[in-house]
């Protein structure tokens, strides 16, 4: 294991070839863009203020239906930097709501998306792979992509909530 001295040297040597802070800043800009066309595509849709940019980890903002949140859910756009993969989550306004879900998913025969567990870090309910291996060379495209995976992944979502028949709050 490295120290956290040896990681910052890495660090700073990275930095040091430039092509981080442009891919990143890259990264922020299509981000934000992509919050602002889904605000404006889907009007009847919550689609969050802000963006949380994360800590190089993750980047996401939420984008919910209105069934969903009814049901104190939510559901995000999320940028995973490790993987460098575009997702959707599932996930309850607080813990408890998380937990409750988590428990109905796993006890129902549903397994169209894989279930998070109810661990402490873990922020989903279930997850999907929008894209594994986005191409950044046609923004317009890879938007697209997106759009149509999310628009899917809350329609599943929202099935799912019928069929079990889960009163809204």
């Amino acid at each position: 294991m490295q120290t956290f001295n040896q990681n910052m040297q890495a660090y700073k040597t990275q930095l040091a070839l430039g092509k981080i802070q442009k891919a990143y800043a890259g990264l922020m800009e299509y981000f934000r863009y992509l919050r602002v066309y889904f605000k404006d595509q889907y009007p009847d849709h919550f689609v969050s203020s802000n963006i949380y940019y994360g800590y190089m980890d993750m980047t996401y903002f939420s984008f919910s239906s209105a069934p969903l949140k009814n049901r104190k859910l939510k559901s995000a756009i999320v940028f995973v930097h490790e993987t460098c993969q575009f997702e959707m989550w599932l996930a309850g306004v607080n813990r408890d709501v998380q937990k409750q879900y988590c428990k109905l998913i796993r006890e129902s025969d549903w397994k169209k998306y894989h279930i998070g567990s109810t661990d402490k870090g873990v922020d989903y309910i279930v997850n999907h792979i929008l894209l594994a291996a986005p191409d950044f060379s046609d923004l317009d495209a890879l938007t697209k992509q997106i759009e149509v995976g999310a628009l899917a992944f809350i329609h599943e979502i929202e099935k799912f909530i019928i069929d079990q028949n889960i009163a809204e709050d």
